[in-house]
């Protein structure tokens, strides 16, 4: 799938990680209009992302699965969710939480178990939805769309960013009908493809 083809009208967008840089794109374009699951999260191995919505977060942060890791910075604790090996550094905020207790687990948890509860009521009643994954090679992605069909009952598209040494936006040419997946410079990948997001996004706009 082309870039081209994910222009459009979506009932609603997600991020499925891996790291904060999807989520900001979204919000920074205006296509972000709630929180998803994984928006803020780290998750490195898009097969456990596979897994997660495969289940359909069955225990996800649940408190037999957590392990401190340590200071995310210096205001939140680096929490890992080990079933799913993923990783929150914004949700545990220092004071309320220490590397030795959780204080506010409980509302931590209800925070994401609302977010859980929309994306599913969303991937079950939608029209159309995109759903945008930074980093993931092909086999990975392919089991991704394979597990979004199983979840999503209408209308979906994925557009993959990888990160690579190339020097602007490159679109390859997966042979997946529900993924349009790019390569974008890896050099400074914070701060310096805002241009070439604004150009990915262009065209795609959320229902009102």
């Amino acid at each position: 799938m082309k870039l081209q083809e994910l222009k459009g009208t979506y009932d609603a967008i997600f991020s499925l990680g891996d790291l904060c840089l999807a989520s900001l794109q979204l919000r920074q374009n205006n296509l972000r209009p709630f929180a998803g699951v994984l928006d803020w999260m780290g998750s490195p191995m898009l097969s456990s992302v596979n897994r997660l919505l495969k289940y359909r977060f069955y225990e996800f942060m649940e408190f037999s699965n957590l392990r401190v890791i340590g200071y995310a910075d210096d205001t939140n604790i680096a929490v890992s969710d080990d079933a799913y090996h993923i990783v929150s550094s914004h949700d545990f905020e220092v004071g309320p939480n220490s590397l030795t207790r959780l204080g506010s687990y409980a509302e931590v948890k209800k925070k994401f178990d609302r977010r859980i509860r929309r994306f599913l009521e969303k991937a079950a009643t939608c029209r159309r939805i995109l759903f945008v994954r930074t980093e993931g090679d092909y086999e990975d992605v392919e089991a991704l769309q394979t597990t979004l069909r199983g979840l999503v009952r209408h209308d979906f598209r994925v557009l993959v960013v990888n990160h690579t040494d190339v020097g602007g936006l490159v679109e390859d040419n997966w042979p997946l009908d529900k993924v349009c997946a790019v390569q974008l410079p890896s050099i400074n990948k914070w701060t310096d493809n805002d241009h070439l997001w604004r150009r990915m996004f262009e065209g795609i706009q959320l229902s009102k």
